[in-house]
């Protein structure tokens, strides 16, 4: 793809005196003992918050976050949003399946606090504060909880008895120079937390293996399970791939829960939020990783270990290991001393990231999620974006690292891995970059977006390209443009005046553009010859240009369908057809067209078909041509559609069929309104 394709206006002059004031934060450390009910799917809980207000100004209420019960039923911001992106799983869910937190009761410094729903969103209320909290003063919070988990539909919750706890406890919403960032939760759309010290106590059924943020402090519990016992915790499974399908239940023999239980207790300082998963199945991977400062850092993977998974995680340690060293060494070395994958039950297939810990579906190939996950300590972990806003900041620039510095995406394939034919198949028809190929559609069709859009905002499709890929590409043409040794000199000040804070695009900007105005720099490719970085319009919602085909390219023949080459070839495409109706009766033949991806401005199917039963020749045609204007209309579009088939029959003189055919030809016209 040229890089004209991919220039997006990264512009802030407004708001760049608002980097210039003397920044401040909040902190909020939590302190929660929480067990496990694995007969119910419930946790009980108690939690401790102290709130310290940094800010200048005096805070009257804060905003507590109750993500669970975005799970309670089809009337949260959650539930529309899988509506909108075509999902109904949850919306039709049973109620046993759906979960919430309640036996709420805060108090704060003692005093019982006055709660008031959100007036939008179940899942936020908000606290009265008995006495005004001035700055620099902070206050102690409390409150027992109790959470029925919801099947994992989403990021967390569980599936039988494996348990991924995210997003479960009642947590407070930042309030930054900005204001107060309350949100619901959403499924497309990540998030924004402040800072703080974590002590969480969890209690479960013995046999658990439980993994999560930060470091255990009471060694005196071991493991339920240890390197190499793979042929006695691992269950007999019942399908071939038992984690890439929605299941009830999980796909295994279930295994007893001890009558006894357990209580592990995790430490973390200076994270944005604190996550935990149990399973009895787990298998334990440990090592030990030293830093380029010499500091010792503790890795680990739990595995489920189903058969088929076997090779892919028997190296899951070694990923995590190289992943933590490139980034250190690229970005800024990481802070924590632990680090951790956990192979889950999600719904998806991919992974989602937690501090020091990252969960993967069974079916991702840990070599280039883990990369991916771990990669999110830097880019929202440790330089805590508002995510929701902002996606790119972590996931766009998370990318540029996975695909262009660092690498964990080129893996040996485990032993005896076949490509099947179908697989071959499309290798041959779908370019290697399919991102490229649809940014490119999305583009000529005029409904790609801006990466600077919040992630509730992009169409389902462009969260993906937008927020991941474009930002990605973004990334790797600023890389050029500034040369290697100054975009990583760039990066490196960024990680080290950020770190465990809240940067905004203008801050990141600044950082840029400060060293744009030391150094020398190549003029001929900045806009106006500025020092800044201003790329035509695209930050304040011009479309993306995509790579426009060859004025003149060649017309080709080929099977089927290709999605490869389209600047260079003018494609016709031939299949086999086949057609059964009750006079013709079966009909064969042949489909050509040249519908392929970008799309041509004119397309068109002809289907010749012959009927065994009339001994006719038979079909259809389609012919159009549209395009896209700029201001009235989205889209218009003018073609003819024709078919002819037999109707009907009767019986000549001789006794001979003779069948009466239609004949159908009709032009539209289609005027699409821009929105």
């Amino acid at each position: 793809m040229k890089a004209t394709c991919l220039l997006f206006l990264f512009c802030f002059q407004n708001t760049i005196t608002t980097a210039q004031k003397p920044y401040w934060q909040q902190q909020v450390n939590y302190n929660i003992t929480v067990s496990l009910n694995d007969k119910e799917h419930t946790l009980e809980g108690n939690e401790t918050m102290e709130y310290i207000n940094n800010s200048g100004d005096t805070l009257r209420f804060i905003w507590i976050h109750l993500w669970m019960n975005a799970f309670k039923n089809d009337r949260t911001a959650f539930t529309e949003q899988q509506l909108e992106n075509g999902s109904t799983d949850f919306y039709f869910s049973n109620e046993e399946d759906k979960g919430y937190i309640n036996r709420l009761a805060f108090k704060v410094n003692g005093t019982i606090a006055v709660k008031e729903d959100h007036p939008k969103h179940q899942d936020i209320i908000k606290i009265i504060l008995p006495a005004p909290l001035a700055p620099k003063e902070s206050c102690t919070i409390e409150t027992p909880f109790h959470i029925k988990l919801p099947y994992n539909f989403s990021r967390g919750g569980h599936v039988g008895e494996s348990y991924q706890i995210t997003q479960w406890y009642p947590k407070a919403a930042v309030y930054d120079r900005k204001g107060w960032h309350e949100m619901p939760y959403l499924d497309q759309g990540e998030f924004y937390s402040d800072f703080g010290n974590y002590e969480v106590t969890i209690t479960t059924p013995e046999n658990y293996v439980v993994a999560a943020t930060g470091e255990l402090t009471n060694e005196s519990t071991k493991p339920a399970t240890t390197e190499g016992v793979l042929v006695e915790r691992t269950p007999v499974t019942k399908e071939k791939t038992p984690f890439l399908v929605r299941k009830k239940e999980p796909a295994v023999v279930p295994i007893p829960s001890s009558k006894n239980l357990k209580t592990v207790t995790y430490k973390q300082n200076d994270v944005i939020d604190f996550a935990w998963f149990a399973d009895k199945r787990f298998i334990v991977r440990k090592d030990t990783l030293a830093l380029p400062s010499g500091r010792i850092i503790n890795v680990a993977a739990y595995s489920l270990q189903a058969k088929e998974d076997k090779d892919y995680w028997a190296n899951a340690v070694k990923y995590i290991k190289k992943a933590v060293l490139q980034r250190s060494s690229l970005i800024g070395e990481y802070p924590y001393n632990t680090m951790s994958a956990v192979q889950g039950e999600m719904k998806f297939n991919g992974g989602m990231e937690y501090p020091t810990i990252t969960i993967l579906s069974g079916g991702a190939h840990p070599a280039g999620v883990i990369g991916h996950e771990v990669g999110h300590n830097w880019f929202y972990g440790i330089l805590a974006t508002n995510e929701r806003e902002h996606p790119w900041m972590d996931e766009g620039i998370n990318t540029y690292y996975d695909e262009y510095r660092c690498s964990e995406r080129s893996y040996t394939p485990p032993p005896g891995f076949k490509e099947n034919s179908m697989e071959k198949f499309l290798k041959k028809r779908v370019p290697d970059d399919v991102d490229s190929l649809l940014v490119c559609y999305m583009g000529s069709i005029k409904k790609d977006q801006p990466i600077e859009t919040p992630s509730y905002k992009f169409s389902m499709l462009n969260y993906e390209l937008g927020a991941y890929y474009k930002a990605s590409k973004w990334m790797q043409w600023l890389d050029t443009t500034l040369g290697r040794e100054m975009f990583d000199s760039c990066m490196r000040v960024y990680y080290k005046e950020w770190k465990f804070k809240h940067p905004y695009p203008e801050d990141f900007y600044m950082i840029i553009s400060d060293f744009l105005k030391k150094k020398t720099y190549n003029t001929t490719i900045m806009d106006n010859e500025s020092p800044y970085i201003q790329i035509n319009n695209y930050h304040r919602g011009g479309r993306n240009e995509y790579k426009k085909p060859d004025r003149y390219r060649t017309i080709k023949l080929t099977s089927f369908f290709s999605f490869k080459d389209t600047d260079k070839y003018k494609y016709i495409f031939a299949s086999p057809g086949i057609g059964y109706n009750y006079y013709d009766k079966f009909m064969i033949g042949a489909l050509l067209h040249n519908y392929t991806l970008p799309a041509e401005k004119f397309q068109f199917l002809v289907a010749p078909l012959y009927g065994t039963g009339s001994k006719a020749l038979n079909g259809i045609a389609r012919f159009n041509y549209h395009w896209y204007p700029t201001n009235t209309f989205q889209k218009v579009e003018v073609g003819v559609n024709g078919s002819t088939f037999s109707i009907n029959h009767s019986l000549d003189t001789t006794g001979k069929k003779v069948f009466v055919n239609f004949y159908r030809a009709v032009g539209h016209l289609l005027m699409i309104p821009s929105n």
